[in-house]
């Protein structure tokens, strides 16, 4: 069937072939991922102007790459699938468009070649293929993860497996999922002494998106394994607290409730998801054609403004354990302002906030108000 995305026209398989699911070819509840990544390397051509070269790591339908080449990238375009290679060439002719397409695995093309910007969109985990696009990237990795339920500790065995680290299912269990996804691509970065900033990352339905800068030095790999440590969560009270560092000291016996149903994760990311300047740059860079415009905006918008904190908390959650009803957002988190205590809502859902209060600073702040 024919598509059309961000001003270009595809042909896509169907929604289905003798019953196997073909949105591994083209997924369209990615739409706003793709809209966000072109608006996203067109700021960060702004800010490393000598950025020119785009590998598609797992074209599929070769969308990510046509819209890339629309925008002036020099793409190369990747698949170990013969069908997927065919259709991304056929979808390049499409568009008048030229550039490089590869049938082969594409870890092999990573060690081989040098690009400026590395994509992957893998089905599943992206760890596979880490380390030969951190091996021989110069400037930007984009990462997508489908694999949530791992990375959120809900497949905990899987997570370890995938990630080499713990997982836990706790309440910011997307949050759960960045921070260890950030962590498992930190380690990766580092074995090629490459340090990594992340400038841009959200966690949208079911997977997680996160861009990298590369800064190719050993006190850069060494300064982004810093922000690595575990965070300590009662399961009891929602109490949680973060410590760094790659050794693990684990809490018995929760510090504000006193019981010991305490969960230990880690080594998860600690530091910041987003540079909030360079996300400020990416939400003007998206045009109104595009067809997630307004979407794409908003979640830059509450990217942008959200607090640094390691973890966020749900206010629906927190009011149903202390047995009191929520409040509307908007003065929820003007009581705890109110306190002196810094608060953001967070981008994670509707009802999720960020602060620096714990988690009986926010109770106490905002009880009058639940009643």
């Amino acid at each position: 069937m024919r598509v059309t995305e961000g001003g270009v026209e595809l042909e896509v398989p169907g929604e289905q072939t003798e019953g196997v699911e073909e949105a591994v070819f083209y997924n369209p509840r990615q739409e706003l991922n793709r809209d966000l990544t072109i608006a996203t390397l067109r700021a960060f051509r702004d800010r490393e102007p000598r950025a020119e070269s785009y590998l598609d790591a797992m074209t599929a339908s070769g969308i990510r790459g046509v819209r890339a080449a629309v925008d002036g990238w020099d793409v190369t375009c990747c698949d170990v699938d013969e069908e997927a290679v065919d259709l991304a060439r056929e979808n390049l002719g499409r568009n008048d468009l030229e550039a490089t397409v590869e049938h082969r695995n594409v870890n092999g093309l990573m060690h081989d070649e040098v690009f400026d910007v590395i994509d992957l969109d893998p089905y599943g985990t992206p760890m596979p293929f880490a380390d030969a696009a951190f091996a021989n990237c110069r400037d930007l990795v984009c990462v997508t993860a489908t694999d949530t339920a791992p990375l959120c500790g809900a497949h905990f065995d899987s997570g370890v497996r995938s990630y080499s680290a713990v997982p836990r299912n706790t309440d910011y269990h997307p949050e759960m999922g960045v921070r260890i996804l950030l962590s498992a691509l930190a380690r990766s970065a580092a074995r090629f002494d490459v340090g990594v900033e992340p400038i841009l990352t959200h966690a949208t339905s079911h997977y997680v998106r996160t861009y990298l800068e590369l800064d190719h030095r050993a006190t850069s790999a060494d300064a982004a394994i810093d922000e690595l440590g575990h965070v300590y969560h009662c399961e009891d009270c929602l109490y949680r607290e973060h410590d760094p560092g790659l050794i693990a000291d684990p809490i018995e016996t929760c510090p504000h409730c006193g019981d010991d149903r305490m969960l230990a994760a880690g080594p998860v990311w600690l530091g910041p998801v987003h540079d909030h300047d360079f996300v400020e740059a990416v939400r003007a860079a998206v045009p109104d054609a595009f067809g997630t415009a307004e979407k794409a905006r908003e979640l830059c918008e509450t990217l942008a403004a959200e607090l640094d904190t390691p973890t966020h908390y749900d206010q629906h959650k927190l009011c149903r354990n202390w047995g009191l009803p929520a409040n509307a957002m908007d003065d929820f988190l003007a009581d705890l302002r109110d306190a002196g205590h810094a608060a953001s809502r967070a981008h994670y859902g509707g009802t999720t906030f960020k602060t620096d209060a714990s988690v009986g600073e926010i109770r106490a702040a905002t009880e009058d108000n639940l009643d």
